[in-house]
Formats: structure tokens, C-alpha cells, sequence
């Protein structure tokens, strides 16, 4: 396995301008935003051209503070409904804007534009897939209707100069439902508060839950049933509508709606516990974040999450309404054990920082510009 603490083999090349794409649906925003300021301080200029749903007042507002140039246009992602072709009309405005701009490397953080005819070497970075979520959420292979996205997946990841996994789960479910042969790396994501200091004297009764609100992925109908038999209460941050229209209920819960970064971020400061039960998760940023801030965690028992926070967390079947309301329950009434385990989160954080990632980035760029 190439990992990020991994020699990649590297030169005096260096990397001036980035295009990087993101969406502003869920994680990979974070991550771009993330790794887009951390080059920035390394004196890469980063463009974030964004696709999919607009980012909202928060999210450029974010962009803005971090120094970084947005450029979006509302081209459907590969992997929504009826996406072909926007697909291949964004793919022309990309190379369009690569000939502008004249990047030094361009960063994909999706799949199917790694097949356009980049003048510049081009990363996939591999977030999630549609293919492996169906088979962990619908536990069944994904249907027929996903043909054409499978084959664009199949012919980006063929087409880049490198691939990218946060997690050696995911680079497997890769190998898996793609048939993709290449070693590929694995760079875990960062997080900027990683090795911070946290007085966890602070923390709240108070149960926190974030991300995408409408992804069966996340299992948030599976924490809603616990909250019914729990005292305390239960707040899930995150867009609450999808964008294929998406809308579950939320019953016995607190909904806190869309979060600006510094506001999420006084939530996880808040919280005594961070909830994911996860059915799917390539490597779950808000975790990250979670942990950073001290939260004693409790997770979906999947292998992706296991990778990361093994003996540093309470797995639980990400089904099981009933093990989850007790996993809970027993960090509620025991403080000695949510201290133990927001410690042992806290150290396994520590490793993995904002840093750290964006060095092994730049390491990766400038041996693929040489």
C-alpha cells in the first residue's frame, strides 16, 4: 500500500497553478477548501471550479476568508440522474478554462472527466462512487440504469496520470467494482484543528450528528429511532434536501439546517458525542473534525471507519436502532468512559493534519509535473 507517509519519488519541479473541481454537496467542498488554502500557504495558486448545486452564502463566504477564486457553473454531477450530458458539456467548458488558465496540474475530485485530453498531467481523487455506495446501502450491485456512469468512471480512472483514495477501503472497492488494476495511493484527508488542545471540561450533554441529512449512507433514519428512548438530546447538522429532491423525515431530533464552517465548528466544541453510524463512509471528514474537538465517537461498524478509528471508537451495526440507542446510552450515564474514548479520538486525530495532506499533495504534483 502507498501511503501518505510514503516516499513519493519527486523533483526540483515546481507546481505554480492548480485547477481543482469540487461540488458544494457534501464533504469533498471541505476537503477542497481545505487542501486549497493549505497551497495556497505554500505558495500554490488554486482555482476551485465548482459544479452541481451553487455553493451557498456560507460556503463562499468560507471560499472567501480562505483566499481562494470560485468558479462555478451548474453542470450536473456524474453521478446524478440524467447527468451524461452535462457531463460532456462541462468537460468542454473544463478544457476550455484549463487553456485559460494554464494550470500546472489539474485535480479532479470526481471520475469521468480524467478521460478529456488534459495538456497537464491530471489526479483523480476517489471520494465515493455510486457503485460501491448501492452495494453497501442497497446491499445489492448497483442497477442497470448506472451503466454509463460506471463506463465514465472506468475510462477516468484509466485516463489519469494518478489516483487518489482517502482510505485503502476505498481504494479496494475501486479494484472491486471497477476492475481498476492500478496500485493507486492512499493520502487520508486532514483536518486543520488536528493536534490542537481541547478542554473537554467544556462539553455539553449534548449528542451531534452532521453531513448530507438526506444520504441513507449516513443512517440518520437509524439514529432517529434511537433518540425516541434517549434523554439526551440529539442535534443533526447538514442540508436536510437532496438534489434529486430527497426529503426524509426527522422525527426525535433537533435540525439544525445548513452550517457555516465556525458554526459547525462550535457545535463539535459543544458535543459530547459524535454519532455516525455510517452504512457507507470512504473516510468521514466530519469524523475527523469531531474527534479533533473531543468528541467521544460512535460509528458504523464498516471497514473504512475501522481503518481509522479502531480501539478509538464505539462501533455499532449501522442498522440496529436498538444497539445504537444502547451504545449510546452507556456514554451518557458513564463520564470516566466518554473522557477514555474523546482522549483516545483526540490522539488518533493528532495524526492526521491539514499538513500533512496537503505535503503529500504537493510531493504527489511535483513528481507527476516532472
Amino acid at each position: 500500500m502507498i501511503a501518505v507517509h510514503e516516499r513519493i519519488e519527486s523533483s526540483n519541479r515546481r507546481v505554480n497553478r492548480l485547477l481543482m473541481t469540487v461540488d458544494a454537496v457534501g464533504g469533498v467542498w471541505r476537503f477542497g477548501l481545505d487542501l486549497g488554502a493549505g497551497l495556497r500557504r505554500r505558495g500554490i495558486e488554486t482555482a476551485l471550479v465548482v459544479m452541481g448545486p451553487p455553493p451557498d452564502v456560507h460556503q463562499r463566504r468560507d471560499a472567501a476568508r480562505a483566499g481562494l477564486a470560485l468558479i462555478d457553473a451548474p453542470y450536473r454531477l456524474e453521478w446524478m440522474d440524467d447527468a451524461e450530458g452535462d457531463v460532456e458539456r462541462s468537460g468542454e467548458w473544463l478544457l476550455t478554462l484549463a487553456s485559460a488558465l494554464q494550470p500546472d496540474i489539474v485535480h479532479l475530485n470526481g471520475y469521468a472527466h480524467g478521460a478529456l485530453p488534459w495538456q497537464v498531467p491530471v489526479v483523480v481523487v476517489a471520494h465515493s462512487c455510486v457503485r460501491s455506495w448501492w452495494r453497501a446501502v442497497k446491499r445489492a450491485p448497483a442497477p442497470s440504469r448506472y451503466d454509463n456512469y460506471s463506463a465514465a468512471v472506468a475510462r477516468g480512472l484509466a485516463g489519469a496520470d494518478a489516483v487518489v483514495a482517502p482510505s485503502a477501503a476505498m481504494r479496494s472497492m475501486l479494484h472491486t467494482e471497477y476492475q481498476w488494476t492500478s496500485t493507486g495511493l492512499v493520502i487520508p484527508n486532514g483536518c486543520r484543528a488536528a493536534g490542537t488542545p481541547v478542554r473537554l471540561a467544556h462539553k455539553q450533554p449534548l449528542v451531534l450528528a452532521a453531513g448530507r441529512l438526506w444520504d441513507e449512507a449516513k443512517s440518520i433514519d437509524t439514529l432517529c429511532q434511537a433518540a425516541s428512548a434517549l434523554e439526551w438530546p440529539i442535534c443533526v447538522a447538514g442540508q436536510s434536501s437532496g438534489p434529486n429532491g430527497e426529503a426524509p423525515t426527522l422525527p426525535n431530533v433537533q435540525v439544525l439546517g445548513s452550517l457555516s464552517s465556525r458554526e459547525l465548528g462550535a457545535w463539535y466544541r459543544r458535543a459530547s458525542i459524535y454519532c455516525l453510524p455510517a452504512r457507507y463512509e470512504p473516510f468521514g471528514l466530519s469524523i475527523l473534525e469531531a474527534a479533533c474537538a473531543g468528541c467521544a465517537l460512535v460509528l458504523g461498524d464498516i471497514p473504512s471507519l475501522r481503518e481509522t478509528w479502531s480501539d478509538a471508537a464505539v462501533f455499532v451495526e449501522p442498522r440496529n436502532a436498538r444497539a445504537l440507542e444502547l451504545a449510546l446510552r452507556s456514554l451518557m450515564i458513564d463520564p470516566a468512559l466518554r473522557t477514555r474514548l474523546a482522549r483516545a479520538a483526540l490522539s488518533r486525530a493528532a495524526s492526521f493534519t491539514l499538513d500533512r495532506t496537503t505535503d503529500a499533495y504537493v510531493q504527489l504534483y511535483e513528481s507527476l509535473a516532472a
